[in-house]
């Protein structure tokens, strides 16, 4: 069968105001281009999941993108037989990925990030180009882990994404003296995960430029990667070719 339904996943840290205002207008475009998945506003920005017709998915992306916050905003492709998610939602939140510390504000100042491919050549090389010792630091919950991860990475059983900053504070010392580069799904809790360890003193910390599925769309195989990659819709599974891995499951809600 001919995967004709395109998704696409992106977020933006950016300053927002008139939020009911952008949701009416975002939802009310999505509605009339068919489209389902999830859109959430805050006063830090975009977080958006949705899926339809490849048309009308990419029209109402670059309709998006002429609000001048979204301009050139992001997105990740992947495709499947049918529609993943049963309905179109879009909500103004408090956060777009919740963890509870206010003061840390992506949009002010990104962390460092490394591109998939500088990943990939110090995992090959076991160390950054500094000689550092280089460790991965799974920032998802511990059932998204189960799925998939890069091999050795560190995994302290999240319950929920905004558990990390007490994890992380509970095992500082052991990751002094290394590089570590935090990774997720698309990018948005390792860009936040990032500035905590920065914050705390980590100055040898960075983001996964784009997460698990920019790794997996620019890196050939995969490589240091077992498993396949958690998503938070009825895909439930993704392979490293961005394909789903089993037929279409039960709707699952973020955590």
């Amino acid at each position: 069968m001919t995967a004709a339904i395109l998704n696409v996943s992106a977020y933006r840290f950016v300053p927002l105001d008139a939020l009911e205002a952008r949701r009416q207008r975002l939802h009310d475009d999505a509605q009339a281009a068919g489209l389902k998945g999830t859109v959430l506003l805050a006063e830090e920005g975009i977080n958006l999941f949705l899926a339809g017709q490849a048309h009308e998915v990419r029209g109402w992306l670059e309709r998006l993108r002429s609000d001048p916050p979204f301009a050139g905003l992001d997105a990740k492709e992947s495709w499947s037989t049918e529609v993943p998610f049963q309905r179109l939602k879009v909500k103004v939140k408090r956060e777009i990925i919740r963890m509870n510390m206010p003061a840390v504000r992506p949009s002010s100042g990104r962390a460092p990030a490394v591109s998939p491919a500088t990943l990939a050549r110090w995992l090959d090389a076991g160390h950054d180009d500094e000689g550092r010792p280089v460790v991965t630091l799974d920032t998802r919950n511990g059932f998204e882990v189960d799925a998939g991860a890069f091999r050795g990475a560190i995994d302290w059983r999240l319950e929920r994404f905004s558990d990390f900053p007490a994890a992380l504070a509970a095992h500082l010392d052991e990751l002094a003296d290394k590089t570590i580069v935090s990774y997720c799904t698309g990018g948005i809790r390792c860009e936040k995960a990032a500035l905590v360890m920065q914050e705390m003193g980590l100055s040898h910390s960075y983001q996964l430029e784009g997460g698990i599925l920019r790794y997996f769309e620019l890196t050939e195989g995969a490589p240091h990667w077992q498993g396949r990659c958690f998503v938070f819709d009825e895909r439930e599974e993704l392979a490293a070719d961005l394909c789903p891995e089993a037929s279409i499951a039960p709707d699952r809600a973020t955590a």
